[in-house]
């Protein structure tokens, strides 16, 4: 069937296509000439079509070898980008690091530096959200939240965190007291639950008649649901400065206080990336606290 055409055979199409040279082609794919003579001719049998017109000493392609081409060659560099794109070009190491959306945005200006220092070393980030541990990706560092009393040896502290309320722009000066969030309408994020009644109950406010108008599940949509004015949220600080300093039309309407947690990193014994270039990864992320 047409359907079934060996790859190969039309990498050695498009690089003798390319060379116009049956050799030409056999050097760059690493294969003897009269592999690539074959490639073509089963190639042109299964097509039941000639792509090629071959002289003593030239080779030109027929109309519809021309035509061919475009479509195999678009097919390949698609495949290509595409390889490339999900799985990464070749590098020394490549090691995976898992993190809440919040915290991957947070980083982001800040990887150039790791880059430049490591270039041989890829990052691969991918979120922790609702992934379970027989799920996702194997991962060799991992970024997380967690209570400072439950932190355990294998946990490396990177900073203690603090929690703030943040409105939009255009209302944040309608907030002049911890009292005044009470009147507004309450974003919760799913997994930081506790963060308005811890935040309230710091300012010895009630906290049990708030209920989340707005549920959403990273920090990240928080944000932008308060900078479209659809309430306000109590967040961790270093997201919400980041957030403001990247344009966003928020403002912090409180003072921060502790959450009792802190952000710690765990490196995780994968393969070989899980000894050096996590090692490189984990001691530079601590600068970055």
């Amino acid at each position: 069937m047409k359907s079934n055409l060996n790859l190969n055979w039309l990498r050695s199409f498009e690089a003798a296509a390319r060379h116009l040279s049956f050799t030409a082609a056999s050097r760059e794919l690493g294969l003897t000439q009269t592999a690539v003579s074959q490639h073509m001719k089963a190639l042109e049998g299964q097509l039941g079509q000639k792509l090629f017109i071959r002289r003593a000493k030239s080779l030109q392609l027929t109309e519809i070898g021309r035509a061919y081409l475009i479509s195999v060659r678009d097919s390949l560099e698609h495949i290509a980008f595409s390889t490339n794109g999900l799985f990464g070009p070749a590098l020394d190491s490549t090691i995976v690091v898992r993190a809440s959306a919040a915290m991957i945005i947070w980083l982001a200006p800040q990887l150039a530096s790791f880059q430049k220092a490591h270039t041989g070393i890829g990052i691969k980030l991918v979120t922790s959200l609702w992934q379970s541990g027989r799920e996702g990706h194997p991962v060799d560092v991992d970024i997380l939240l967690a209570p400072q009393a439950q932190s355990d040896a294998r946990m490396v502290k990177l900073a203690d965190e603090f929690i703030v309320p943040v409105c939009g722009a255009r209302t944040a000066s309608e907030v002049n007291t911890p009292a005044d969030l009470t009147t507004r309408a309450a974003i919760h994020v799913l997994g930081f639950d506790d963060h308005w009644a811890r935040y309230l109950s710091a300012h010895d406010l009630p906290y049990g008649d708030i209920s989340p108008h707005l549920v959403v599940d990273t920090s990240v949509a928080a944000c932008e649901l308060v900078a479209a004015e659809s309430g306000c949220a109590i967040m961790i600080n270093r997201f919400a400065q980041q957030a403001i300093e990247t344009g966003r039309q928020i403002r912090i309407v409180g003072t921060p206080v502790d959450t009792g947690q802190a952000h710690y990193v765990v490196q995780h014994k994968t393969g070989p990336a899980g000894s050096y270039v996590s090692t490189a990864f984990c001691e530079w992320l601590q600068t970055r606290f």
